[in-house]
């Protein structure tokens, strides 16, 4: 096995658990088969990892930090703040649509954390991760825009987690794409006037 720098092997292992989570549930995936995944020894997880917890806490963390990027990078000022924000939430919907199973493994990690012993915690960061998200896109949102948001941004942030979150579950059950299309729309609107007072 070659050598390489711990944060890397972390990064390696936390790719590898995204996978095989997605792959075969979270209750279903050990930290043998991560180092499976990753082909690497158990004894490179533990120097990497103290816990499978902390490895859930660093997936949850790198899984929204995805989204973020992606998102936050597509922020292009429109022609109006309507379609600023519509590209932004188009940015993170096309990433629903072409890795649902990803999606579907952040609803999984939720549900895993509730019912562990232990690693509630892990639930309420995610879903404090996600506000926190939020909120620094409805500010990238308004500074693009040189908008200042007439309700608090706190507000508009757990707003949008909520709306975002329930959307998301409602499309990988049901799997309506123009159901959906019509939501964001609504949602966008939304924003629009959560932003513009």
């Amino acid at each position: 096995m070659a050598r390489m720098p711990s944060a890397e092997r972390r990064r390696q292992l936390v790719e590898a658990a995204i996978r095989a989570m997605t792959r075969d549930g979270v209750a279903r995936t050990t930290t043998r088969s991560i180092c499976a995944e990753a082909g690497v020894s158990l004894s490179v997880f533990h120097y990497c990892f103290e816990s499978k917890q902390a490895l859930l806490e660093a997936a949850i963390e790198t899984i929204t930090d995805n989204y973020v990027a992606r998102v936050m990078s597509a922020v292009e000022p429109g022609a109006t703040l309507r379609e600023t924000v519509r590209g932004a939430l188009r940015t993170y919907w096309d990433h629903v649509t072409a890795h649902p199973g990803e999606h579907m493994l952040t609803y999984d990690l939720t549900q895993y954390a509730l019912r562990e012993p232990g690693f509630e915690h892990l639930a309420r960061a995610q879903y404090e991760q996600y506000v926190a998200s939020a909120a620094d896109l409805v500010e990238r949102v308004g500074t693009v825009r040189g908008v200042e948001p007439k309700v608090p941004v706190g507000v508009v942030a757990r707003y949008l987690a909520a709306a975002i979150d329930g959307l998301t579950l409602q499309f990988l059950v049901l799997g309506d794409k123009d159901a959906a299309d019509g939501h964001l729309d609504l949602m966008a609107d939304q924003l629009v006037a959560l932003m513009e007072g």
